[in-house]
């Protein structure tokens, strides 16, 4: 109901041809949430929406369906159903909301139902965070830059997803210097018993402290795993060692798994 009350009434925008019309999906969507924890404090960070199909199936069933016709409806389908989601659900952290774009003409009217979105359900703007993801290749530089810039000056956190695995790497971090740096899972991956990726993830750190950007290991799935990324400096982590995708619901992480990695 919630998002027919925005897709049923959208104005069409001027200058921003994805705009026009009303694309609306002709499927359900639903989100599940994973939580990025700060071992500092052992805190919950925040927790990244992930979509599913109606009946839980996993992103891949969803964007499968996906028409390239219809990418910036998908996208703001997907913006809005987390935040509707995340704040039925209570959620006080940080959202994580993935977005394309390549999906995102003109910043400042692309942005109007997300707006409306976090207005309408009382979801602080200052805790949504956009991660775009670098395996989505991008044709213009220049215009991401511009995306990333104007959410930031919404007060919006920005993240680039899957680094080291994407189109552009550094190129593109120098480019859009994002809020956040989530490392993607096949650079971590067994980096524990693996001295080029150790080497890798340090030059990293580096960069990410020298552009003012924070790193978060995301696909962390062994103690192994976690307390090598720790040496290294790093804080922020996602992964299945700390948890699996639930839908619609906000798993806290056991105190057992914490207790088990001080041990």
């Amino acid at each position: 109901m919630f998002l027919h009350r925005f897709f049923g009434q959208t104005p069409t925008p001027r200058a921003c041809a994805g705009c026009e019309g009303d694309q609306r999906l002709d499927f359900e969507v639903r989100m599940a949430f994973q939580p990025i924890v700060d071992a500092r404090d052992h805190s919950i960070y925040g927790y990244e929406a992930l979509v599913r199909t109606a009946d839980g199936g996993g992103a891949s069933e969803v964007l499968a369906r996906v028409e390239p016709e219809l990418l910036y409806r998908f996208d703001q389908t997907c913006r809005v159903k987390a935040i509707v989601t995340a704040a039925e659900l209570g959620l006080r952290q940080r959202l994580f909301i993935n977005f394309f774009p390549n999906a995102v003409y003109q910043p400042e009217t692309c942005i109007r139902l997300t707006l409306q979105a976090a207005q309408m359900t009382g979801f602080p703007t200052s805790n949504l965070v956009f991660e775009a993801a670098e395996s989505e290749q991008v044709s213009n530089q220049a215009h991401v830059s511009r995306i990333f810039r104007d959410y930031r000056n919404r007060g919006f956190q920005t993240a680039m997803d899957d680094f080291g695995a994407g189109y552009a790497g550094l190129s593109s971090l120098a480019a859009f210097q994002p809020d956040l740096i989530k490392l993607d899972m096949g650079l971590l991956r067994g980096i524990d018993a693996d001295p080029v990726r150790r080497s890798i993830v340090a030059g990293v750190v580096q960069i990410g402290r020298g552009v003012g950007s924070t790193l978060l290991a995301e696909g962390v799935e062994t103690a192994a795993e976690y307390h090598t990324l720790r040496e290294l400096g790093i804080d922020l982590f996602q992964g299945y060692l700390f948890g699996r995708p639930a839908l619609e619901r906000l798993e806290p992480v056991p105190d057992a798994t914490w207790r088990s990695l001080a041990a």
